[in-house]
């Protein structure tokens, strides 16, 4: 129960992020983003194909960024208005926000 308050809590903040302009889309983008450290929180779709998870997953581990993996495109989709499995929060308030909703999601699940 208190799971489902929580992702909720994290999928508002990722539309609160969008409307207020710190989201970052598309896979191209996003990667060159990484790579240019301006990526503090990564959203990965769990239903994302395994090449394209892959990728990403490693790209955020080599550059020590948060992710979370545990929403479905369609949670995701809906959470900012467009279809999209991969989202980058280029600032620093809100993915630190979300990186402790994600911890504290991580440490109830189990």
């Amino acid at each position: 129960m208190e799971n489902n308050v929580v992702n909720k809590k994290i999928l508002n903040l990722i539309g609160i992020a969008r409307r207020a302009g710190k989201v970052v889309t598309g896979e191209d983008i996003i990667l060159s983003a990484i790579k240019k450290n301006k990526v503090r929180f990564l959203l990965i779709a769990s239903d994302t194909g395994s090449s394209v998870y892959k990728k990403f997953n490693d790209k955020a581990k080599f550059y020590k960024i948060p992710t979370n993996c545990s929403f479905n495109k369609a949670q995701i989709s809906d959470a900012i208005g467009m279809q999209r499995t991969i989202l980058g929060i280029n600032d620093l308030g809100f993915s630190k926000k979300l990186s402790e909703l994600t911890m504290q999601n991580n440490e109830k699940g189990t």
